[in-house]
């Protein structure tokens, strides 16, 4: 197999530094490795390795200085809306929490994006949003693929706004998405989102009722909460059986050796 080169190979060894950062493989515990260790691990030159640590180094995860070497930051010091870090720190184990702290980020920021999608949308804005509705119906059918159609809705209204803020939070979203929508549409036994909710969303935005389109994307996200506490209490449920069933044994254990001292004695 050929190793990737150039620009190529300086993604590679971002993504498995920065997975293996967040995944905790180095740490206080196991010192991030030296450069020349890494540039024979990857064969990679001085160079390229220098390059991926500079673009860890502008995520948070990583501190390096000329003859100090280079060591893991602390998780508070992070990029937590750096796309990949969102990624890596979701995929590292998966957490529900962390899945429901950045939902309630969504809330904040998506029901204020259709507001102001609904004020200022342009025809462009407003056929973006009409593709993905169409491409949502479309999945529902078998005939596209359900997860890519429900972030394309997302990320269309994000950049209806015509505001540039709103529109450079398309990888955050998108990235935070991939993990929400499988979770929620599990959690609902159906597998991909309400078509004629969204739909909702675009014809508020498309009336210019700001007040509306702001309220329809409440539900939507708000819906996404209820279900991640639902998945929560289920997780929690299922590991207080799990405990349970854990200590019956034990607890029978001791009742038979208290009754064969009772029976010693």
């Amino acid at each position: 197999m050929r190793r990737p080169s150039g620009q190529n190979l300086t993604y590679a060894i971002v993504e498995e530094l920065g997975h293996a950062v967040v995944t905790q493989a180095y740490g206080d515990a196991v010192p991030f490795p030296i450069e020349a260790e890494l540039c024979k691990q990857f064969g990679a030159s001085r160079t390229v390795l220098r390059e991926a640590v500079k673009m860890l180094t502008a995520k948070g995860l990583l501190s390096a200085r000329p003859r100090q070497g280079t060591w893991v930051e602390p998780e508070k010091n992070w990029n937590l809306l750096d796309p990949d870090v969102l990624r890596w720190l979701l995929e590292r184990k998966f957490s529900l929490d962390l899945l429901a702290e950045f939902t309630e980020v969504r809330f904040a920021i998506e029901p204020s994006a259709a507001a102001l999608a609904a004020r200022s949308a342009t025809p462009e804005g407003l056929a973006r949003i009409h593709r993905a509705i169409e491409r949502m119906k479309l999945a529902s059918q078998g005939e596209d693929d359900p997860l890519e159609s429900d972030i394309a809705f997302h990320v269309a209204v994000l950049h209806a706004t015509g505001n540039r803020f709103y529109a450079q939070l398309e990888d955050v979203i998108n990235a935070a998405l991939r993990i929400s929508i499988r979770l929620t549409n599990s959690v609902k036994g159906v597998p991909q989102a309400d078509v004629a909710l969204h739909k909702k969303v675009l014809d508020a935005i498309e009336a210019g009722d700001a007040k509306k389109a702001r309220s329809i994307m409440e539900d939507i996200v708000t819906e996404v909460l209820d279900l991640i506490q639902t998945a929560r209490r289920k997780n929690n449920k299922a590991a207080a059986s799990r405990g349970a069933t854990t200590a019956a044994p034990r607890a029978a254990s001791g009742s038979r050796n208290g009754s064969a001292r009772r029976r010693a004695s």
